[in-house]
């Protein structure tokens, strides 16, 4: 089958297209022709080992795991002989991300407790946009304690994982406000923004206005100014850190500001998939209470330029790579 491989760190120039093996799914796992999958920072990060800490994880010198993609949609071509969710046929979305990714490629192996049954009323491309970024949404606002009637601050509405924190946030009945780009104004508001804030305009943190909720979905802002815009005993969630820097910036001040003035900051870790939240996700998506924006589809062929797009930070929404057709 093919896939998309990569034997050393460095820029999308390392990535190819190649032929490997079809894998065998094991006894509670399930094999799916993939039909659509979606990349995220994760992917790239894990291609440039950016932070260097990423090493640690994946080798070293060279990635010990050559492959990458964690969402997926598709359908069900084989199951493991334990397998008791699904059976061949079936039209499924979900997510390897703690079984080693691979879903770059015409198959791949899933976990039956990293599935479940894609919703009859989106498209496969619509289901890959789901899984990674719609649960680093829906966990950071759980850590953040969402509630109904909070008035709620999205910084970085427009990306794929704020684009699902909106309309989340909106189902659980939060007065939004969301931070984007002059050119993404309109369509944030299509997606049930109450209030946006074009930040080449005006300053959410020094606008006077106070927030019981933050969710940074790009970490590109000191402290100072989530704890400006805090209300008293508000919070802010912070999951879009993308360098050590930043890291340890937030890891040392953090506690110390939230311990000040009782306006708590947090830092989100790792995502951590489970099939209750991706059912959670299953049922807004099949009532409509969360839709998927879909920014660029690109070929399996042309996942080195869909990389590069991604590296821009200027998606709008999630980017695509279609590899089975039919």
């Amino acid at each position: 089958m093919q896939a998309i491989t990569f034997n050393q760190y460095g820029s999308s120039d390392v990535l190819q297209l190649t032929v490997i093996d079809k894998p065998t799914p094991k006894a509670h796992e399930v094999l799916v022709k993939v039909h659509s999958a979606s990349i995220n920072p994760l992917d790239w990060r894990l291609m440039r080992a950016t932070p260097f800490l990423a090493r640690l994880e994946n080798g070293l010198f060279k990635p010990q795991n050559s492959l990458l993609g964690a969402d997926l949609a598709g359908q069900v071509e084989a199951v493991g002989s334990a397998v008791t969710q699904f059976q061949v046929g079936d039209e499924v979305f979900g997510e390897t991300f703690k079984t080693g990714l691979g879903t770059l490629a015409e198959y791949v192996c899933v976990d039956e407790e990293a599935l479940a049954l894609k919703p009859a009323n989106i498209t496969f491309q619509e289901a890959a946009a789901v899984p990674i970024a719609a649960l680093t949404a829906l966990q950071g606002l759980r850590k953040g304690d969402i509630q109904a009637g909070q008035k709620f601050l999205i910084n970085g509405a427009s990306g794929g994982v704020g684009t699902f924190a909106l309309q989340i946030a909106k189902s659980y009945g939060a007065e939004v406000t969301a931070v984007c780009s002059t050119t993404n104004v309109s369509w944030v508001e299509a997606l049930g923004a109450d209030h946006v804030i074009d930040y080449t305009q005006d300053d959410f943190a020094r606008s006077g206005h106070h927030y019981d909720l933050i969710y940074c979905a790009v970490g590109n802002r000191p402290i100072a100014d989530y704890k400006r815009a805090l209300s008293p005993h508000g919070t802010c969630v912070i999951v879009g850190l993308t360098s050590l820097k930043q890291l340890f910036s937030y890891i040392l001040f953090a506690p110390f500001h939230s311990k000040k003035n009782g306006k708590q900051i947090g830092i989100m870790g790792t995502v951590s998939p489970n099939q209750a939240d991706l059912r959670f996700l299953q049922e807004h998506l099949q009532t409509g209470k969360i839709r998927p924006v879909i920014d660029r589809i690109y070929p399996l062929h042309q996942t080195k330029q869909a990389m590069q797009y991604l590296e821009t930070g200027r998606a709008k929404g999630k980017v695509i790579i279609q590899i089975n057709q039919d």
